[in-house]
């Protein structure tokens, strides 16, 4: 591993000390001020109880280390002309990351009613955490964040997806140190082993260390710093070491800490970019410990607060019932000496801006903390060169994702010189069959490697590491920062990240309505090894529950698909790689599957979303079905087919409808999701009054929670899985779930009036099968012939 020469940094001016200094009161005042006043913000008046917000809520504990932050990355922003990105992880940060957007103006220019004077003042003062305001923590409102700052454990793994693809970018990260003890944070700093200092930006750590958490000590700040720093080094680090809590000692030394830093890096980049180096490289991180709740009040009634939880988030509560709590409120916001960072009207003295950035460079500013604007679309191909021939339906088998992998591997290899694409996933790109794509990209390492080792690649684009946590924060900082991707994932696994994504959704879902925000790609899930074809690796790897935890959230943002072969896989793929700012979540096999639809039909099947497969049931014209058999994913789509074909062998006369989803959001009203779909359609669909036997893929009673307000719900019967599973044969798994043909023809005679006791045999031949299938597994170890060797015949 290279290390890089430590460089002894300049160190700053008085001149350069005091404007730093004076930047930072300024930005620590405005923090305070939104947390507490709705009126007189400049303290033109003494301080009364009516100027206080009636309900006080915010962080300032975690505010004053922010302020210092970004004080010091303007400084060498502007000094070194560097595009830069933050993403700041402490929960709740809003305060800090607020006031220095405006300070710097980029605030005002994105919201002009909140200008950058007194009035403005007020206003940024009074919305904070206010009915109709904005969040207390860093949201999508706030210019220059690409990081939602209320759950923990994602800011790292962030911060290097905006680095990833931007080599001229510099991307710093504020880690906290409650945060520093999520398991998603801990995985992330190994990040740095996928880094490639010749195509990718640089991402510097700052582990902000103010020693607690909302009501206990953290556990990083209580290690001693011997022990720390070889854990940072460990994680192939170069530690920078910044503490104290005399403001000018730390100025100086954060100062010198960041020249450090870029120095080191600028180092790194170089010795990659233009002497060849290849060794992995120790990166810096800077440490820096300050107080919690810096400068604030050092004691509120006669207790510590300053350096204690206590400052974590209000440390004057009862501001507008306690004389006392108002005049020491007072203190401390004329402790900043607004009257030297403020002129008359409200507006930053020279002084307080001397070390902002100009334009885009300033944090708030910077393009790539709003992606949309960077994006270019997908040079995706027609869909015809990858599609499989289907003569008719049924009389082949491809592996659907396997099929997809060549259409990842034209993109992955036309987006080479962009670099702005890249698939994710954990460890399973090949498993998942889309191995084709090394063709196009080998896996990003930068780590050691040997003789036995395929397809590793030091500038590669594919990525994987065992954390869906951080290929989840990975993906989501390369496209909100402009770029395109695919997260590859066993279903069952993708549960990791249900609360990432959750995140993601909300984080979408606001941007919509920010006009300032333009579009995203968007976030793509394949969901493959899924829960039918899992008989191998057993119960434990069988859980299809994603799709309903997505469904849960906003309508506006979530799509679910389930392709039922390789052309409706691709049509689907086409589909999401080029949509904007929603989160696709695509289920398909690996597995060989039969080819149902050529590409025309499957254009068409998808466009539509669910549709009647003709071609399948035994309508003619003449009459309303008897009975529609409904399917959506792969495995149910072949068991209705096949149940279709039992009943058109043993019922010739009953007139059967099979209908396919592809999208499930179809099911709902239209009012309840854009895709869905209009009562009348439902109806036309589905029948008002027919049995609907439905296999699904997932747990069945989504599908009734997607359709419980149609008309014909109470006709609705869904076979799916129920928590039912082990390893066992692939037809066995849907036996034992009730899923199986047989059991469909059992359900349709059971429903359809009049079937009962006219079919009485049939059923009891269904049944038959079902035991003998229970005998034949158990003596043989493989499915009865009769399945293993279905065709569909017509």
């Amino acid at each position: 591993m290279r290390d890089v020469a430590p460089q002894t940094p300049a160190p700053i001016t008085d001149d350069e000390l005091q404007a730093l200094d004076a930047h930072w009161r300024a930005a620590n005042y405005l923090a305070v001020g939104q947390i507490y006043l709705m009126s007189n913000p400049l303290l033109t008046e003494p301080l009364r109880r009516e100027h206080v917000k009636p309900r006080l809520l915010g962080h300032w504990g975690t505010s004053p280390g922010l302020n210092l932050v970004h004080t010091h990355l303007n400084r060498v922003i502007r000094n070194r002309g560097q595009d830069a990105l933050c993403v700041w992880g402490p929960g709740h940060g809003g305060p800090a990351v607020l006031a220095n957007s405006w300070l710097e103006g980029t605030y005002s220019e994105t919201y002009p009613d909140v200008g950058r004077d007194a009035g403005g003042m007020a206003a940024l003062f009074k919305q904070f955490s206010f009915p109709g305001g904005v969040p207390s923590h860093v949201a999508p409102e706030t210019p220059g964040s690409i990081h939602e700052g209320g759950e923990l454990g994602y800011s790292l793994s962030h911060a290097y997806g905006a680095a990833l693809d931007n080599p001229g970018l510099l991307v710093a990260c504020v880690i906290g140190d409650g945060e520093a003890e999520t398991g998603p944070l801990a995985a992330s700093w190994h990040s740095n082993k996928f880094l490639d200092p010749v195509h990718d930006g640089a991402v510097l750590p700052i582990l902000h260390l103010n020693g607690y958490k909302i009501a206990n000590p953290t556990v990083l700040a209580r290690l001693p710093e011997s022990e720390l720093d070889e854990l940072l080094r460990g994680y192939g680090h170069v530690p920078i070491h910044v503490s104290g809590d005399d403001p000018a000692t730390v100025h100086r030394a954060m100062a010198a800490a960041m020249d450090d830093a870029l120095d080191r890096i600028a180092s790194i980049q170089r010795a990659a970019r233009e002497e060849g180096a290849t060794e992995r490289a120790h990166w810096p991180v800077i440490v820096l410990r300050t107080p919690k709740g810096w400068t604030g009040p050092a004691e509120v009634d006669g207790t510590p607060v300053e350096g204690t939880w206590r400052a974590h988030q209000v440390p004057l509560a009862a501001v507008r019932d306690n004389p006392d709590h108002l005049r020491q409120l007072e203190g401390w916001l004329r402790s900043y000496r607004p009257e030297e960072l403020f002129d008359e009207h409200g507006a930053p003295s020279e002084q307080v801006l001397a070390c902002v950035p100009d334009g885009d460079r300033r944090l708030g500013a910077t393009p790539h903390a709003n992606g949309g604007l960077l994006l270019r679309g997908l040079p995706l191909p027609g869909l015809d060169r990858f599609a499989v021939p289907v003569d008719k339906p049924g009389a082949s088998l491809h592996e659907p994702t396997k099929v997809l992998g060549d259409l990842l591997e034209h993109v992955m290899r036309h987006t080479g010189d962009r670099r702005d694409f890249r698939i994710v996933g954990p460890d399973e790109t090949a498993s998942n069959r889309l191995q084709a794509v090394y063709a196009a990209s080998g896996k990003a390492w930068q780590a050691q490697t040997l003789d036995v080792d395929e397809n590793l690649d030091r500038h590669g684009r594919v990525m994987e590491i065992l954390s869906e946590h951080t290929c989840q924060g990975w993906l989501e900082g390369y496209l909100l920062t402009g770029r395109h991707g695919l997260f590859s994932c066993y279903e069952a696994f993708v549960h990791i990240v249900d609360s990432m994504v959750n995140q993601h959704i909300k984080w979408l879902r606001v941007t919509r309505r920010l006009p300032w925000r333009a579009p995203i790609a968007s976030l793509n899930y394949l969901l493959t090894s899924h829960v039918w074809r899992q008989d191998h690796n057993g119960f434990s790897h069988q859980d299809p529950g994603f799709v309903d935890h997505v469904l849960n959230k906003s309508p506006e943002v979530v799509r679910v698909y389930l392709p039922p072969d390789a052309n409706t896989l691709l049509s689907v793929a086409d589909h999401v790689l080029r949509s904007r700012d929603y989160v696709n979540v695509v289920v398909a096999g690996k597995q060989p599957c039969f080819d149902w639809l050529t590409m025309e039909q499957a254009k068409a099947h998808c466009a539509r979303g669910a549709g009647i497969w003709e071609w399948a049931g035994t309508e003619d014209g003449t009459r309303e079905p008897d009975v529609v058999l409904a399917a959506a994913g792969d495995v149910p789509t072949q068991e209705v087919l096949a149940a279709a074909q039992l009943l058109r062998q043993h019922l010739p006369d009953l007139v059967v409808r099979v209908v396919n989803v592809v999208d499930l959001a179809r099911l709902l009203p239209r009012e309840e999701h854009p895709h869905g779909m209009p009562g009348s359609d439902y109806d036309a669909l589905f029948t008002r009054d027919r049995p609907v036997v439905f296999a699904y893929h997932g747990y069945p009673w989504l599908i009734h929670r997607l359709a419980y307000r149609r008309s014909g719900h109470a006709n609705l019967h869904v076979r799916g899985y129920k928590e039912i599973g082990t390893t066992t044969t692939p037809f066995d798994m849907v036996v034992t779930n009730d899923l199986d043909r047989y059991r469909l023809v059992m359900d349709v005679i059971d429903r359809v009036p009049g079937l009962a006791v006219r079919a009485a045999p049939v059923r009891q031949l269904m049944e038959d099968t079902r035991l003998r299938h229970h005998e034949w597994i158990r003596e043989h170890g493989t499915d009865l012939p009769e399945v293993a060797d279905w065709t569909w015949t017509g």
